[in-house]
Formats: C-alpha cells, sequence, structure tokens
C-alpha cells in the first residue's frame, strides 16, 4: 500500500496550529485508533484508556454545566414571572378589581389556566349579591375545608405551599372553568388574629406544572405579599 500524503498547505498549517488538532474530539479519537492499530492486538495503549476516561467525565461535567445553566435560567425567569405579577397585583386601589385582576392579568402572567382564593366562614352564603359581584375568583367555605383538601393542618409540620398533581379536579373549587385541572399549587394564607383561613389555589391542564420536588421558595414569596395584601383589603 503506498503512503498517503498530507497536502503541503495543510500539514504546514497543522505544523503552525497544533492545537486544531488537540481540540477535535473525532481527530483525536481518529489518532488514537490508528496508534492502536499500528501497535496490534497484543499492546495495551494505557495512555489511551486514560485518555477515553477523561473524555467521558469530560462529557458528563459538561452535561452537569449545561444542566446547571438550564437550571439558572429557568430560575431567574421564574423570578421575574413572580415580580411582575406582584408588580399588577399592587396596582389596584378597589377590592373588586383586585379579586378581577387575580383571575385575569395575574393569572396570565404566571402562566396558569385557572386562579381561586378560598376564604372560610361560617356566616357568608356563596349564592349572596356580594359574593356573585366578586365574581368565580372568591371560593367561600366551611371552617376545616383548607385543612380538609390540603391533607393537614397548619401546624402538622407541613409547608405553606403545597404542590401536587390531580386526578380528578374538585368541583367545588374549580367548578364549570372549561378548563381540566391536572395539576395545582396550594399556599395557605395567614390574614393575622381573628381573620379565617385562607388559601391561594393555582391550577394548570398541564400535569407538570406544580408536581412534588419543585421548588417553592418563589411561590411562597408570592404568598407572602398576597397576604399582606389581603389584610390591607380585611382591615
Amino acid at each position: 500500500m503506498s503512503d498517503v500524503l498530507i497536502q503541503d498547505d495543510v500539514r504546514e498549517h497543522l505544523i503552525k496550529q497544533p492545537e486544531v488538532i488537540l481540540e477535535d474530539h473525532d481527530m483525536m479519537r481518529a489518532l488514537i485508533a490508528a496508534n492502536e492499530r499500528a501497535m496490534g492486538n497484543n499492546v495495551v495503549d494505557l495512555r489511551g484508556i486514560a485518555m477515553e476516561r477523561l473524555e467521558e467525565r469530560l462529557d458528563r461535567l459538561e452535561d452537569t454545566h449545561r444542566s446547571v445553566i438550564a437550571a439558572a435560567y429557568e430560575n431567574l425567569a421564574g423570578m421575574n414571572t413572580i415580580h411582575r405579577a406582584i408588580l399588577r397585583m399592587l396596582d389596584h386601589k378597589d377590592f373588586e378589581d383586585f379579586l378581577k385582576s387575580l383571575g385575569t392579568d395575574i393569572r396570565d402572567i404566571l402562566r396558569v389556566d385557572c386562579v381561586r382564593l378560598v376564604l372560610e366562614t361560617e356566616e357568608e352564603n356563596p349564592d349572596s349579591p356580594a359574593i356573585q359581584k366578586l365574581g368565580d375568583v372568591l371560593v367561600t367555605a366551611q371552617p376545616g375545608f383548607i385543612d380538609s383538601y390540603i391533607g393537614h393542618g397548619p401546624y402538622a409540620g407541613g409547608p405553606a405551599v403545597t404542590l401536587r398533581q390531580v386526578q380528578e379536579q374538585d368541583a367545588r373549587l374549580y367548578g364549570d372553568t372549561g378548563y381540566w385541572v391536572r395539576s395545582e399549587s396550594l399556599i395557605r394564607l395567614d390574614f393575622g388574629e381573628g381573620c379565617s383561613a385562607g388559601m391561594l389555589v393555582m391550577g394548570a391542564e398541564d400535569p407538570h406544572m406544580f408536581k412534588p420536588g419543585q421548588g417553592t421558595d418563589l411561590l411562597g414569596f408570592f404568598g407572602g405579599v398576597f397576604e399582606r395584601t389581603m389584610r390591607r383589603w380585611l382591615a
């Protein structure tokens, strides 16, 4: 077999810039494979084995790096979304407009399909004109409903924010929304001493929008601002 010669211009370029070969993974693999073939089957190239293992570690490191960067961007995007929703929430000076915005503008900013504010009360009739005037966003329930729906009381060691997937949506919360809720975020609200319990519910058709294991810091922050805003209205 005749020798294969490298063209003079290619050879000169590689001599001047050898890092071109070193930085090309495919070319380095080809050179190592050619070197192993030249040595024969009875010779083990430890350097080649070491390089393969280092290359595998480098690939894993690059995958981890990409995952960290993606998570950082996702967290930043989520923080910007929560900040926009809070600023929109603070714009309102009328309680009725505030609640209506919760089910429209703020819902759209948060990219969920429906939002519900649950207030426990023994006195209010859900069919009363005062409640009907506030639209579908406000849901009244008997005391104990929130603990029962979340599955634990406020002092049972559970989190203030519960994320979970839904098999059958609760008609008391979602009613005839036109959406098929498959995941939800439940934020327990504390309106202060002497006030009834409250809960902010965000529902989504996407079953992966809210699920256990996801971070809840941003939603907890949103819930903290929301309950402080509500305290102003309730006062």
